[in-house]
């Protein structure tokens, strides 16, 4: 059964952050609270672990996975920005949206596109996710948790757990998200215009889109 922990939404207790994170790096898979719902996030470096992320949400590998960061210099070592994309990163951060990147080789191949060799990056303006990820110190595999045929991603935790029970370490409860998922903005080509993939909670006309 997958361990649940209720966190204080604005003071999460360090304790239940540290025991989560400990889940994470035996290889478990924790429902996160985003700032536009939930996600399910595993550790970077752990192949098993990124597989059953994919198999629970039935995506293959051309299906972007996003590294959850903790600010955009961690960001820029995952992925290649130049001047232009830069500065378009630096206005929608912390904030509600994916970026499509050209990874590093920081990125293991196996989790970016296989064509492209692009990523999905992030980084989440949601308190106990960031504490999460600092207490971490890396960034996070996640993927917005949407389940297997529905279009609409799950934003309560308890129904999480009810739900994925069988197949997830643990949920991290820190009261109610949004049940949106974040704008995608495809920017790999440096030299083309920003394609949005997906609109979502991020405003487009903070980017100026």
């Amino acid at each position: 059964m997958a361990q649940y922990f209720e966190v204080h939404p604005e003071n999460p207790q360090n304790r239940l952050l540290k025991q989560a994170v400990a889940l994470l790096e035996r290889g478990g898979i924790v429902a996160v609270p985003t700032d536009s719902s939930y996600a399910l996030a595993c550790h970077l470096d752990d192949k098993a672990a990124a597989d059953r992320l994919r198999q629970i949400r039935q995506v293959d590998d051309k299906h972007h996975l996003t590294l959850l960061c903790r600010d955009l210099g961690e960001l820029a070592n995952y992925a290649r920005v130049d001047n232009r994309q830069y500065r378009l990163l630096k206005s929608a951060t912390p904030g509600a949206y994916t970026f499509i990147l050209e990874a590093t080789r920081e990125v293991p191949r196996r989790v970016s596109h296989p064509q492209r060799k692009t990523i999905g990056l992030r980084v989440p303006d949601h308190r106990t996710l960031q504490e999460l990820l600092a207490l971490h110190g890396a960034p996070l595999l996640a993927t917005t948790l949407i389940p297997p045929g529905e279009a609409d991603p799950l934003n309560d935790a308890q129904a999480i757990r009810d739900r994925f029970e069988h197949q997830i370490a643990g949920v991290i409860d820190a009261g109610a998200c949004p049940s949106e998922p974040t704008t995608v903005i495809d920017m790999h080509d440096g030299d083309a215009e920003p394609v949005v993939v997906r609109r979502g909670r991020g405003e487009l006309a903070r980017l100026g889109l």
